[in-house]
């Protein structure tokens, strides 16, 4: 995958085909906590998918902000 805008489309089969997480679109604003499947080795996991995907490194220190998928999204596409 190289499209480095990374639609919300394309996260979500990225989440789902790579890391093995299928989070619907409407449910990536919920809160980690919410994830019933959601654990910390997913978001090692996501960080590389991402990177690769993008051909951006990301900022851990924000990245360890984030609540939710669509914040990590949003901070993986440069928002």
């Amino acid at each position: 995958m190289t499209d480095k805008t990374l639609s919300i489309d394309a996260y979500t089969r990225l989440l789902r085909d790579e890391i093995g997480l299928d989070v619907p679109a409407d449910r990536l604003a919920s809160d980690f906590d919410e994830l019933p499947a959601w654990d910390s080795l997913y978001l090692l996991k996501l960080v590389t998918a991402l990177e690769l995907a993008t051909g951006r490194r990301l900022a851990v220190d924000k990245l360890l902000q984030t609540r939710s998928l669509q914040e990590i999204h949003t901070l993986a596409v440069g928002g």
